[in-house]
């Protein structure tokens, strides 16, 4: 083919790899991200193997419910545990406001994200706040529910890129989350509290489970799909995107 020909293909070439970059973005399961953005970022991490978008589920559904409230406050986005790479890039992309491909230290101290997970997604919110934490990229709020760590990790211990970080647990069955988390510097990190959850005691009603959660799991199971212990999680997040009265005062005084 004559020299002059080739070149005439390379426009062509050029729309076609510019136009497979997003899809090469989604099948590394990031999010597409909006050019108008909130300034809060709300990541949630679901457990096990969990699909993002399975709306049985506690994070799924909290993430739903903040989206509908308070749609122009927060970016809300969930990932499966292993996407831990796709959400840190995620917030990587929505903290660099001028598009220029590299966080200035506004941009890092204007940075307002919540972290939020259950099961082996709550181990995976104490990794990211690591990896934020060497990025040097504040984290306002962690909250794991029924957190139980991949043999590689470690949960128990916040670093201090963060403000506030809270733990829910129950205490019950093979598969039973951290009872207790602490501050890598508690002079910069408040932890709110780690609260027991009894199942045996108050059991809860979950829908679309699957036998073996029912019978191996029940109570990990069960502080998915509580409704109580999720709208906890629920206001504490709402008290730092945008504070609202009824909110503040829904949750319990040792919460806020």
């Amino acid at each position: 083919m004559p020299r002059q020909a080739r070149f005439r293909f390379l426009p062509a070439l050029v729309a076609i790899c510019a136009l497979a970059v997003p899809f090469a973005y989604a099948a590394e399961g990031s999010a597409v991200v909006p050019s108008d953005l909130p300034r809060a970022i709300v990541i949630g991490f679901v457990g096990g193997f969990v699909r993002h978008n399975d709306s049985h589920h506690g994070p799924v559904q909290l993430a739903q419910r903040i989206q509908r409230a308070v749609p122009k406050a927060a970016y809300v986005q969930v990932f499966e545990n292993r996407h831990r790479k796709a959400a840190y890039q995620t917030i990587l992309r929505l903290l660099d406001r001028d598009h220029d491909g590299v966080l200035s230290d506004e941009e890092k101290s204007d940075a307002q994200v919540i972290l939020f997970g259950h099961s082996w997604g709550a181990s995976a919110v104490v990794m990211l706040a690591r990896e934020l934490n060497r990025a040097g990229i504040p984290v306002l709020l962690t909250v794991q529910v029924d957190s139980v760590a991949k043999l590689w990790q470690k949960d128990g211990i916040i670093p201090e890129n963060v403000a506030a970080a809270v733990n829910f647990y129950q205490p019950h069955g093979i598969l039973h989350g951290r009872q207790q988390i602490i501050a890598a510097d508690p002079s910069w990190t408040r932890i709110l509290g780690n609260y027991r959850f009894d199942y045996k005691e108050n059991p809860v009603k979950c829908k679309g489970t699957s036998w073996f959660e029912r019978v191996v799991s029940p109570g990990h199971m069960q502080c998915e799909c509580d409704p109580h212990l999720w709208t906890q999680v629920e206001n504490l997040v709402y008290q730092r995107i945008e504070p609202h009265p009824d909110t503040v005062a829904a949750a319990p005084p040792d919460l806020k």
